[in-house]
């Protein structure tokens, strides 16, 4: 049994060398299919990893009350609710009056996304975000810090002229000494860094790295744009509280804009764990999309396949007549054929999962993803490669069986 396999193998090695063209066409057309799926696959799945890891941190068990519901609906580009913006006096009075148990509450708002932060004589492109938050914001945002503290409570309400900075300031503007204590100045306002947060790396291409906390009541003196909309995360201990905690944030926010209780809510909230979950929704047509393109360019090289099966049937008449004469059975004159559809099936899948991992590293490092090896894909791929080989070989093989011996030596 062993001994026919081998010759089998050997047989389809020669029968693929003494055809090369053909194979050749017929294992790239495959192996542009199995790239488009692998490669899309492994892209999408790159984008999946990246976004769970970046809001995984913030944690399942942390909301955010905002101005809109992520949900709410945009018609020709206006929003069929326009509600007010968060003010610092209602985030504020809101971390006051919110008293839910084992529930911690930060503030922030964002002074702006295009500061040019300066030390000694060096100093930034004026791309640096500066966001001004209380001493709750790293908890709550699931951030670590590298090197040095936290803000405190006293921090925050003696407006120290203090800063954390992320990661790339250690690379850059400080670096080659410790950032720790050193003086910045922003918009000439001078603060000293305690401390300096661990690498996140960047999401859909901004560096989530180059960006400078400071406390709140500093920040609001430095930006003072009108209406500059706050953030209010309440992060909770217990995860099984979320949803009354949900509930008492909702009242609380209620009681403070004076709704009464036919009105409808005029501020949104949102859970990292349902952001998640909508933005992943997302890459479902994109894997949708790999599929369709796949399955046509797959139905294609099956066709491909087939056809160059059934060349070398025809080719081959006189040897499977030669062969059946010293006694080879129609299975074995099957598997012959079937053997050399699996190798040149195979051959495709192998060459088309090579190229799909290495156009998957490839976006992915141009779009900063997570890459993770697409184990998935290359599963699905191999699975289709031998349903393509079975479905392209059977016609063949039974064909090549099926031929009459005498006929078969008669032929020219």
């Amino acid at each position: 049994m062993f001994s026919l396999l081998k010759e089998n193998i050997r047989i389809a090695f020669d029968s693929i060398r003494g055809q090369i063209l053909r194979t050749s066409l017929t294992v790239m057309i495959i192996a542009i299919g199995i790239t488009a799926l692998v490669g899309i696959l492994s892209a999408v799945s790159a984008l999946e990893n990246t976004i769970s890891n970046d809001f995984a941190a913030m944690g399942a068990n942390t909301f955010s009350l905002q101005r809109y519901d992520s949900q709410v609906r945009i018609n020709g580009g206006t929003r069929d609710q326009i509600n007010p913006i968060i003010s610092y006096r209602e985030a504020k009075e809101f971390k006051e009056r919110y008293e839910y148990p084992f529930t911690t509450t930060s503030i922030s708002f964002t002074g702006t996304t295009t500061a040019e932060v300066k030390h000694l004589n060096a100093k930034t492109d004026p791309e640096v975000r500066v966001l001004g938050v209380n001493e709750n914001f790293l908890n709550n945002s699931g951030l670590e810090l590298e090197d040095g503290r936290d803000f405190n409570y006293f921090d925050i309400e003696n407006n120290n002229n203090v800063a954390i900075v992320g990661s790339d300031f250690g690379k850059g503007l400080l670096k080659d000494i410790d950032p720790i204590g050193q003086e910045i100045s922003i918009r000439g306002a001078k603060f000293r860094v305690i401390g300096i947060l661990e690498e996140q790396g960047s999401t859909f291409g901004n560096s989530e790295d180059l960006r400078v906390l400071i406390p709140i009541q500093y920040a609001r003196s430095i930006f003072s744009t009108p209406n500059i909309n706050y953030q209010i995360s309440v992060k909770v201990a217990d995860k099984r509280l979320l949803e009354s905690a949900q509930d008492e944030a909702i009242i609380t926010f209620r009681n403070i804009r004076g709704l009464n209780p036919i009105e409808e809510n005029n501020f949104g909230m949102s859970r990292s764990e349902d952001l998640i979950n909508q933005i992943l929704s997302i890459t479902q047509y994109l894997n949708i999309a790999a599929w369709l393109i796949s399955i046509i360019t797959i139905f294609g090289s099956s066709i491909a396949l087939m056809n160059i099966m059934l060349v070398s049937v025809t080719e081959r008449t006189r040897e499977i007549g030669v062969r059946k004469a010293l006694g080879a059975k129609k299975n074995t004159i099957a598997s012959q054929f079937f053997m050399e559809t699996l190798i040149i099936g195979q051959m495709g899948g192998l060459l088309g999962i090579l190229f799909g991992i290495l156009i998957g590293m490839g976006v992915s490092s141009l779009a900063g993803f997570d890459f993770v090896t697409p184990w998935r894909a290359i599963l699905w791929a191999t699975g289709i490669t031998i349903l393509v080989a079975i479905l392209a070989g059977s016609y063949p093989a039974s064909k090549a069986a099926k031929q009459d011996p005498i006929e078969s030596l008669r032929y020219e």
